[in-house]
């Protein structure tokens, strides 16, 4: 009997490349799976952990209402009468009591019994609405009678201000009393602070002089106490007071206050005892 010797199994170069094809397909897909899952466990954290921090975060941000004032928003709401007032009050350098004092300067032994920011609430002036001259910092501060560091200004000026009696400049114009009763009407640029005129009432009859006399005589609070007063109830510029009588006869200070949003508020404050009687405000 004749043994055959074993034949071996081979296997051809083409097999050989497809099995190791397969193989490297195979390992191919495995890693492909592992990275898979750890991409959807990742996502998975990441999304908790975004659903986590929405539930805190809302309660740090801050709301846009919390935004500062004076933004365009609330500049668009004043009033034309408001936007005149904030116009007019930026260009002047000079505030009513520094005004008042050097009126008064003018007049040998003169009360002042009316001073008025000219062109302010009176359309028919024709220096109502001046061209700025000088920055909103510059303007009186809204405390009545008693100006801000930022409002102390020099009667030279310092905020390049117009010449004086120019007709773009604002002006006080204030009315001083002599004891006898003789009026004098005294222009101050409100800039400068200069004087620009001043001289006697020539149309002042007999009658008048004895009225202003009488006035005077009985009023004991002066116009800056009665200014006072009336920046102590209302923050703001004073910007017109005058000696007058009431609708029931009793003497009073006039004060007129523009607060800082521009509204004006017209005070009567009792010119002998220094209590408000009556508050207007001007919705305009």
């Amino acid at each position: 009997m004749r043994f055959e010797p074993r034949r071996t199994k081979t296997v051809s170069p083409r097999t050989r490349r497809l099995r190791l094809a397969g193989g490297a397909l195979c390992a191919t897909a495995l890693a492909a799976t592992l990275v898979t899952g750890c991409g959807q466990d990742s996502g998975d954290r990441t999304a908790a952990e975004t659903s986590e921090a929405a539930k805190v975060l809302p309660n740090q941000t801050t709301s846009p209402s919390g935004s500062v004032s004076g933004s365009p928003s609330e500049t668009a709401q004043l009033t034309e009468d408001q936007s005149k007032r904030k116009e007019l009050l930026s260009t002047v350098k000079v505030t009513f009591d520094k005004a008042a004092t050097t009126a008064v300067g003018e007049v040998s032994g003169g009360k002042l019994t009316d001073l008025d920011l000219e062109g302010l609430d009176d359309e028919d002036d024709a220096s109502g609405s001046p061209s700025p001259t000088g920055s909103p910092t510059g303007s009186p501060s809204p405390d009545g009678a008693s100006p801000s560091p930022e409002a102390s200004v020099s009667p030279s000026g310092t905020g390049s201000p117009s010449p004086s009696g120019s007709a773009g400049s604002p002006k006080w114009v204030a009315e001083v009393v002599e004891e006898d009763g003789t009026a004098h009407e005294v222009t101050i640029d409100a800039v400068s602070g200069e004087v620009i005129d001043s001289a006697p009432d020539a149309d002042q009859s007999d009658a008048d002089k004895k009225e202003l006399a009488d006035r005077i005589s009985k009023a004991t609070q002066t116009p800056e106490q009665a200014a006072k007063v009336a920046t102590d109830k209302t923050k703001g510029w004073v910007t017109s007071i005058g000696l007058d009588e009431n609708d029931s006869k009793a003497l009073v200070w006039q004060v007129d206050v523009v607060s800082e949003d521009y509204k004006k508020t017209t005070f009567d404050v009792d010119a002998a005892k220094g209590t408000i009687t009556d508050e207007q405000v001007d919705d305009d």
